[in-house]
């Protein structure tokens, strides 16, 4: 990553003029977190900032265009994807923005100043001298659950001068507060029927999930020893989720998968093994075999550096496939600027072959925001999963408790309508024989019915049968979508393992591939997500907001890619 130390710039007059940016606080601040001092002003407390530039319409226009059609196993373009240097030309923000906004950062008495991509800078500044440049008050904020987790906001909405506001789409870390409700459950073992299967994992108690049953469950066959030249797989964790060694040597021990190893590591992490960062390693790991895994590190949850991280590694480097088991509503962003940025990385990702999956979350339609907390009011549909950009993960659990077969909707998995995006041409005919098929919709006004439907696909994540993990070198028992999204991304990376073998080219963004190919899916046609409130929507035949298209069935996916 390269530092830029650049000289000041002289703004014009008209810099005196400001324009407020993201005017809308999230729902997070009222939720999550609360409010601890105002921040120190003597230089001993610094923020670090990232700039997200505005960037050029046609030239995005470019990689729209490009996105879909490198993206549609039907387009004559399918799998021509382009290059790290095409994308990032693509990204470019026109004339010199990135270098205007970094001497400005400067002269604001930032100190230091980074541009790992072309379209993002991130920025140190001390505390007082962000209050300043943002014309705002930050104060420190501790998690209202989680007393550990404490961080500097913006009291009220920034604002910038218009010359770097005509630049910026938006600035993270600044008003935008990260998600903390998505760490999986973990389930007392007492809770599980001593009756049920042997998982083969020694130490998992009678009943869990484990990658043998995963296996059963999704006609895996044998765990991958070689990996085709090329692929790749990563996992993302944030605020203090770490795997360790021990970890997994435990899980790989117990459950005979060798090589239970992280082949990079990007960003510093501690040495306290976390349930979410062992979780999604061990059974990616579980199901990937020796697919080389990525784990990407950041101490906040933050999608504008996660995709920073990203957007940075070179052509070889950027893991072809990409679980991240984080997310927060949509009601807790700041408005429709800061999700359209993140859509634009998402479709970079696209564009260079990568697949992007995220977990549809744990509290059924009404998301982290809840119905307890806002008695009477809609769902709250997911971001990023209600993104049309990337492929959200919903969640299962078996229709028999210690019976591997028929799959329910796990009555906890996030899934739903977008109210920001609207329904993307993939899905059309999806969407609409839902709402065809479903003959009990919840009532009109808690949802979009013009909104993007997510998940896309679902695997196990229930707490009918919860999956072994070990944190240390002990067995615990743990739900949620957390867990059924590293195993579905596992999934897609043996399937490019597949197309790779045969010399074909990544599978990319999945979506239309996904909605294409139903019969690669195991329908799932009973159950709801309405988790503790009144209404959810039901699982019915065909695609449907709660389990998606269904579980994978890899035996009949191998056979369409």
């Amino acid at each position: 990553m390269k530092t830029f130390y650049i000289a000041s710039l002289a703004l014009s007059t008209a810099s005196a003029a400001r324009v407020v940016m993201e005017p809308d606080v999230p729902a997070g601040k009222a939720f999550s977190w609360r409010h601890a001092r105002l921040s120190a002003t003597d230089g001993s407390e610094t923020i670090t900032t990232t700039f997200m530039l505005k960037h050029d319409a046609a030239k995005v226009a470019e990689l729209e265009e490009t996105f879909w059609a490198v993206s549609d196993p039907r387009n004559a373009r399918y799998g021509e994807h382009l290059n790290q240097e095409q994308v990032h030309a693509l990204l470019t923000p026109a004339g010199n923005a990135s270098a205007t906004v970094r001497a400005w950062l400067v002269q604001q008495g930032a100190s230091s100043v980074s541009a790992p991509t072309p379209d993002t800078i991130t920025a140190v500044l001390p505390v007082k001298a962000a209050g300043a440049a943002f014309n705002t008050t930050f104060a420190l904020y501790e998690h209202t659950e989680r007393a550990s987790l404490a961080l500097h906001r913006a009291t009220a909405p920034y604002s910038l001068p218009q010359e770097i506001a005509a630049l910026t789409a938006v600035v993270g870390g600044v008003l935008r507060f990260p998600g903390t409700g998505g760490l999986p459950k973990v389930v007392d073992a007492s809770a599980v029927d001593a009756a049920a299967w042997d998982g083969g994992c020694d130490k998992c108690s009678a009943g869990f999930v484990t990658p043998s049953i995963i296996s059963q469950a999704y006609s895996l066959g044998d765990l991958p020893t070689t990996a085709a030249k090329g692929n790749s797989m990563s996992t993302s964790e944030f605020q203090g989720q770490y795997w360790t060694q021990t970890s997994m040597d435990a899980f790989g021990a117990a459950c005979k998968i060798a090589d239970v190893k992280i082949a990079n590591e990007i960003g510093k992490q501690g040495t306290n093994p976390g349930v979410e960062a062992v979780l999604d390693v061990e059974y990616i790991k579980g199901i990937g075999g020796a697919i080389p895994l990525t784990n990407i590190y950041d101490a906040q949850y933050s999608l504008e550096s996660w995709a920073q991280q990203l957007s940075a590694l070179a052509d070889g480097t950027l893991p072809l496939i990409n679980s991240v088991s984080y997310g927060n509503d949509e009601i807790q962003q700041t408005g429709a600027a800061y999700m359209d940025a993140c859509n634009t990385q998402f479709m970079g990702f696209g564009a260079r072959g990568a697949s992007i999956l995220f977990a549809s979350g744990d509290q059924g339609v009404y998301g982290r925001t809840g119905a307890g907390i806002l008695k009477g009011k809609p769902f709250h549909p997911d971001f990023p999963a209600g993104s049309p950009y990337i492929t959200a993960v919903g969640g299962t659990d078996f229709s028999t408790k210690g019976v591997v077969g028929a799959e329910t909707a796990w009555v906890s998995g996030g899934g739903g309508f977008s109210n920001q995006f609207a329904i993307p041409s993939y899905q059309t005919d999806a969407v609409a024989g839902y709402k065809t098929t479903c003959k009990n919709l919840p009532p009109a006004a808690l949802w979009n019915n013009t909104g993007r439907g997510y998940p896309d696909v679902a695997a196990l994540g229930g707490q009918v049968n919860p999956y072994c993990v070990f944190v240390g070198n002990s067995a615990s028992g743990v739900a949620g979508t957390s867990a059924a999204c590293p195993v579905v991304a596992g999934v897609f990376a043996r399937l490019n393992d597949v197309r790779l073998a045969k010399g074909g080219k990544p599978l990319g963004f999945l979506n239309p591939f996904i909605y294409q190919n139903a019969a690669g899916f195991n329908d799932v046609t009973a159950g709801d997500n309405k988790d503790k409130g009144k209404y959810g929507f039901e699982a019915v035949k065909g695609w449907d907001p709660a389990t998606g298209m269904g579980s994978p069935n890899f035996a009949a996916l191998a056979k369409l890619v």
